[in-house]
């Protein structure tokens, strides 16, 4: 099942322009959002939970740690780009799972083409965090994350100083 879908996914980084409703396939649904950069995906009828690749939110559920400023912000946000239900379209990049297991994606929602990574960056709630050899997107989120602070958008305009 999830061999499948591995093998289903391409490692070729597909550009917004190229997205659209209909030129994606979903090969997994939203399950449940953890916060605003891990979710579990219902994937050939198994849970898995996936971290999306590129980008950081602040936490809200890191053990020992406090609620980080614009982190309730960051999961909202997550949960109305990803409703439960939401079909979704995961890529991946060159590592399937990080070290604690979870699957390593890129997600576009499949009914609009939105690229969900690049969004919550576009939208100042998350800052790209680029882990080689995971670095198909890496320019693009770091150019999202410098025009969200030039414009002062969400945690920027919250949590600096």
């Amino acid at each position: 099942m999830l061999a499948t879908f591995l093998a289903a996914c391409s490692n070729a980084p597909r550009t917004e322009a190229k997205l659209s409703a209909t030129g994606l396939t979903a090969n997994a649904s939203v399950d449940y959002v953890v916060d605003g950069d891990t979710v579990d995906m219902i994937i050939d009828g198994v849970n898995e939970r996936v971290r999306l690749i590129g980008i950081d939110t602040p936490e809200t559920k890191k053990e020992n740690t406090p609620i980080q400023c614009f982190g309730l912000e960051a999961t909202a946000f997550t949960q109305s780009l990803l409703p439960e239900g939401t079909p979704v379209y995961l890529e991946r990049d060159v590592e399937a799972r990080d070290i604690y297991g979870r699957l390593l994606a890129y997600a576009y929602r499949v009914d609009t083409g939105t690229f969900v990574n690049l969004e919550l960056v576009r939208q100042g709630f998350a800052q790209p965090l680029t882990i080689p050899p995971n670095v198909a997107h890496s320019s693009e989120f770091v150019d999202a994350a410098r025009a969200a602070e030039a414009a002062d958008l969400g945690l920027w305009a919250q949590c600096n100083g």
